[in-house]
């Protein structure tokens, strides 16, 4: 499972209508009245399209003060298009509305996506603060379009008549999804209501800014100051001496500082084998953003509190049933059906991993009761003893640019037939990343790929992907998109090894990379991964299981100073260590996507909740409160559900991984790692977007719906199909 958040750059963005964010509209020609635009324009690179290949932004020109008149120019703008739009006296017609309206929106969309995108993966004070004055007016522009009567008239009269226009599929889709937008930000509302309903998105807005603010202001905070080299036992000296410079730079000469990752569980874990530092580690990521100027605990009530008053506005029970009637899933009980059937088997298997774990402590001589900052530590004792594995030793098969370009690289070469050509020439916004252009089979020029795989301070926690320039062919534009992670770099002049769990999410984010880069629609709204929620991580998911092909394995996984293939017995046992652990893993995850279902089926008319006893009373309800298997996020620093673009949608991971198994498993069937199978998958799943329902793409890629079978299997639940 991956924690990935996909273009969900911030809240504000994904509020807009889908003239913005999920566009990336192309017109030449812009509004520019005034003598103080032009000399704007002239100094600010944001105001005209960049003229590096497929408008990839010029980051040696673009400066932090570019980006406010930028914002306040491109809303102006936008919103008098948007108004010739409404207003126009000619009956709405498909051109003079929805392609209008494809159309609008080029300097607020380019800034947007520079900026939002910027204000994820290397933030300053100064972005900072840009998003907090931002959160709000971005807030208002998106009413002020969604919530436009005439506007809204006109997408409807399309609605009503859409099978009898003489549109291709495409076209109609592209009618019913504004249409549902519209509707679903409340254009049907009174006036009454519409105020109202405008006051609860400001609000919003400025709530999950200040959340997503406070936690990166919180990675600094929590980081844990180590005093001697003695008390790091069991790390590695990459790792020591990584953490030392990690200390120096952040005024701490002489000491080591541990940087806390994104999850409650934290990888160096597995390694310490001091447990007081263990624990500290464990609270410090455990007990995050619950105190001092920083605390979330507030906000987390409010924004459920927030979001439930917005969904009876629009005459739904609670958040829960108003997001997800716009998903595959349907209804919150079809998640919770989900979710629930798989519990039994789930905190059963969990069990057994934590008898195993606490029957190694007791022969480690330890005399205390399993703990959550025990469980990885002991774990790999168990794993060794089962399997005969050591971690570290795997570690060494996986060289960082090794993984990227003899695993990841060549797996999409052989099912796809790209090719990934360094582009040095393009400037990126920060030394650590990369560029490249990306081909087809036949030569032709797809994308430009911008690759940050490593952690810095700046940069949110956990990985995903985005775009800076969307595709269309109504527009002309190829899409510029970006992987960004957080894999530990190692001390300059060293490798950088990764953990397999890396090694699978850089396959897993490049899945989402090429659904963006494979798009090959029309419309800008309909591109790439502007899909639902539980459709979006099936493509990436599926990339995933590559990593363990024996053909893509064999081709990356050699010693970082030898050369050597991973001898064929080690790889066995890494194999067969894949269902290991799988309780923990599932139940963790699945906790945490049952938390982000309770808080958003709260209903209007409840008060404010106790974070904490919410927390506690939720995972008792559903059976899942083992103490030492904490779920993957608390509320305080649960992104997905609190800060963005995954609130009652947690459980699409999931829910994904149903379609990505049985898609795996299909391929297979169909003969593995060829470039058939590549085509056939990139033709009816990764190049269509949302231009059609995604079921029917599925079934056009697979030949009928999915089972569970394949996904029981991938997690270690089944042996083979009955």
């Amino acid at each position: 499972m991956r924690k990935t958040l996909i273009a969900t750059t911030v809240s504000a963005v994904l509020a807009l209508s889908a003239c913005s964010d999920n566009t990336a509209p192309n017109q030449t020609t812009t509004q520019q009245g005034s003598a103080a635009v032009t000399e704007v324009t002239s100094t600010n690179p944001l105001f005209v399209k960049s003229m590096l290949q497929y408008e990839a932004p010029n980051f040696n020109e673009i400066k932090d003060e570019h980006f406010l008149p930028a914002f306040e120019e491109g809303m102006k703008q936008h919103m008098v298009e948007v108004l010739a739009i409404a207003n126009n006296p000619e009956p709405a017609s498909f051109d003079n509305t929805l392609v209008a309206l494809e159309k609008s929106g080029e300097l607020l969309t380019r800034a947007s996506r520079i900026f939002y995108n910027l204000a994820g993966s290397n933030s300053n004070p100064e972005r900072r603060k840009i998003q907090s004055e931002l959160a709000p007016k971005m807030a208002a522009h998106s009413d002020n379009i969604n919530l436009n009567p005439q506007l809204f008239a006109r997408i409807k009269s399309l609605y009503n008549q859409r099978n009898e226009l003489q549109l291709d599929s495409e076209s109609v889709r592209l009618i019913e999804v504004y249409y549902e937008r519209f509707v679903r930000a409340g254009a049907q509302l009174t006036e009454e209501q519409k105020t109202a309903i405008r006051a609860l998105n400001e609000e919003h807005s400025k709530l999950t800014n200040q959340f997503s603010q406070n936690l990166l202001a919180e990675t600094k905070n929590i980081a844990v100051v180590v005093d001697t080299k003695e008390e790091l036992d069991g790390l590695s000296d990459s790792q020591i001496t990584a953490a030392a410079n990690a200390a120096k730079e952040a005024g701490h000469e002489g000491k080591y500082l541990l940087s806390i990752t994104n999850t409650t569980r934290q990888p160096v874990l597995a390694q310490l084998s001091n447990r007081e530092l263990r624990k500290r580690v464990w609270e410090a990521s455990a007990n995050r953003a619950q105190s001092g100027e920083t605390d979330n605990r507030p906000l987390v009530a409010r924004l459920a509190q927030l979001r439930a008053e917005r969904a009876k506005l629009l005459g739904y029970d609670n958040w829960a049933s108003y997001g997800l009637e716009a998903q595959m899933a349907k209804t919150p009980q079809a998640v919770f059906d989900m979710l629930g059937s798989m519990v039994p088997a789930v905190v059963a298997n969990t069990n057994k991993e934590a008898a195993a774990i606490q029957q190694m402590i007791k022969e480690k001589g330890g005399d205390f009761e399993l703990q959550p900052w025990d469980w990885e530590y002991y774990a790999e004792f168990v794993r060794q003893a089962k399997f005969d594995l050591d971690e570290n030793e795997v570690k060494q098969y996986f060289e960082f640019n090794r993984v990227l370009k003899d695993g990841v690289f060549f797996t999409f070469n052989r099912l796809y037939g790209i090719t990934f050509k360094p582009r040095p020439d393009l400037p990126t916004y920060h030394p650590d990343v990369d560029a490249y252009e990306l081909f087809d089979a036949d030569g032709t020029s797809l994308a430009i790929f911008y690759a940050d795989y490593f952690a810095r301070e700046g940069k949110r926690g956990g990985a995903w992907m985005s775009s800076f320039v969307g595709q269309s062919h109504l527009t002309g534009q190829k899409p510029v998109v970006v992987n960004v992670m957080n894999i530990p770099k190692a001390p300059d002049g060293e490798p950088t090894l990764v953990s397999y769990d890396n090694v699978t999410t850089m396959f897993h984010e490049l899945g989402h990379g090429l659904h963006g880069m494979f798009s090959d629609v029309k419309y800008p709204t309909l591109a790439g991964t502007s899909v639902s929620r539980d459709f979006v991580e099936f493509p990436s998911t599926f990339e995933e299981d590559w990593a363990a092909h024996p053909e893509v394995i064999a081709n990356y996984a050699k010693h970082y100073q030898t050369g050597e293939a991973i001898p064929a017995e080690l790889l066995q046992k890494v194999m067969n260590s894949r269902s290991f652990n799988q309780g923990f893993d599932t139940l963790e995850y699945m906790s945490a996507a049952l938390l982000d279902m309770e808080w958003h089926s709260l209903s209007a008319d409840e008060p404010l909740q106790d974070v904490n006893a919410f927390e506690a009373a939720a995972l008792k309800k559903h059976g899942v409160d083992l103490a030492a298997v904490p779920p993957r996020y608390k509320s305080t620093f649960f992104s997905h559900s609190m800060g963005g673009g995954y609130s009652a949608g947690y459980y699409a991971y999931m829910w994904s991984e149903i379609l990505a198994a049985d898609a795996f498993a299909y391929v297979q069937q169909q003969g593995g790692l060829k470039l058939e199978n590549g085509q056939n998958y990139r033709k009816n799943i990764l190049s269509v977007g949302n231009s059609r329902p995604p079921m029917e793409s599925y079934k056009a890629f697979r030949g009928q719906e999915p089972t569970t079978d394949a996904l029981l299997i991938r997690r270690g639940l089944k042996t083979k199909v009955d």
